[in-house]
């Protein structure tokens, strides 16, 4: 009997951190870049009030939300787009501009979804080299070819945690050619308080050929709600709108990420324990002889070459003992870990596990 057969498609598969270790829920997950204190009250108190009721669709424009965030980052309501995360504005953006035979320019080190929704879509990936874990504007430009349609970065970057500068960024899009789209992803841009950092949204509000995203999963907390949105000109949010699933962010997550974005006392707090638990635990690895990377966001990449262990028998014994990090096969960076800041109590549990764990 013959069957329908689906296309081919040469991708990874997105491997999420991990929450289960040999089947067991980890009391302590430091896997996923998730907020450390968890989402606002407030965004609580607004989901549960609207989960009384499943039965009606929610708007599939997001309006009141769309509104909210036009209002408080002074934007073009019409120019933003929701997303069921920021990851479905990469895959609407792929779709909608990318053809077989395209070519998407991608940081070495990069959040893994650029390239695979890049593949999915026919492109192929250029990676370009980054200079000590630092995104290089120089290599992405010298990768550029008549065939490149979109170049893909992460300001801080996913998994590295580093960041470049807005002189850097500017001119990467000022040298690019007009007709090469910048996807521009500010996930982690709260954590940064560096003066010569600006934000994508900040710095390319009124280009019209650079897309910036951003989301509701980390430092909001609302990681399980899925809601992330973009911003770009008229011309690419209507590209965008055209092939936009309807109903894509559920009423629940719409009404808890309107109350989220109004908190801005929550926000800081979770901004000054995240940065305040960064210095420590970079000050500790330190004391292991651990090498790592100064870090801009929520989490620290760790490397143990100057250790006689390894990074794999690290995470072994880390999972053991109900603490659960990020492995980083996957991105191709050896013999390390990538390891999400979390509460203080989880924090100082991780410091005195891997002080055990290299006996120091």
């Amino acid at each position: 009997m013959r069957l329908p057969k689906p296309k081919r498609i040469v991708a990874e598969k997105y491997v999420a951190g991990l929450s289960l270790f040999k089947q067991k829920v980890a009391k302590t997950k430091l896997s996923a870049n998730e907020s450390a204190l968890g989402p606002s009250p407030k965004a609580i108190k607004e989901y549960l009030k609207v989960s009384k009721n499943f039965k009606r669709y929610p708007d599939s424009d997001g309006t009141f939300l769309r509104k909210i965030l036009s209002k408080k980052f002074k934007l073009d309501v019409n120019r933003i787009i929701l997303g069921s995360g920021s990851d479905q504005i990469f895959e609407l953006v792929c779709k909608a501009f990318l053809e077989k035979g395209d070519e998407v320019i991608v940081p070495k080190y990069s959040f893994i979804i650029y390239r695979i929704y890049s593949k999915v879509n026919g492109a192929k990936i250029i990676y370009s080299k980054e200079d000590n874990f630092k995104i290089s504007v120089k290599d992405i430009l010298k990768n550029v070819t008549r065939k490149t349609k979109i170049v893909f970065l992460a300001n801080p970057n996913n998994p590295t945690g580093t960041y470049i500068d807005k002189k850097q960024l500017i001119t990467l899009r000022r040298k690019l050619r007009s007709n090469i789209l910048l996807v521009v992803d500010d996930a982690y841009y709260e954590y940064v308080k560096s003066k010569d950092y600006s934000s994508g949204l900040n710095l390319f509000s009124n280009f019209k050929n650079v897309v910036i995203t951003r989301t509701f999963s980390k430092i909001y907390g609302l990681a399980g709600l899925r809601v992330g949105w973009g911003y770009a000109s008229k011309d690419i949010i209507n590209a965008l709108n055209r092939i936009k699933p309807p109903f894509n962010v559920g009423r629940p997550a719409l009404f808890a990420a309107s109350a989220a974005i109004k908190d801005s006392a929550w926000l800081n707090k979770e901004i000054k324990h995240v940065n305040n638990w960064n210095k420590i635990l970079f000050k500790e690895f330190n004391k292991m002889k651990i090498i790592k990377n100064k870090s801009f966001t929520n989490f620290i990449l760790i490397n143990f070459d100057k250790l006689k262990i390894k990074s794999q028998k690290v995470f072994q014994l880390l999972a053991n003992s109900g603490i659960l990090v990020r492995k980083m096969d996957v991105y191709g960076i050896k013999n390390s870990l990538r390891i999400t800041i979390g509460k203080s109590i989880e924090n100082k549990k991780l410091i005195f596990r891997m002080r055990k764990i290299l006996n120091v």
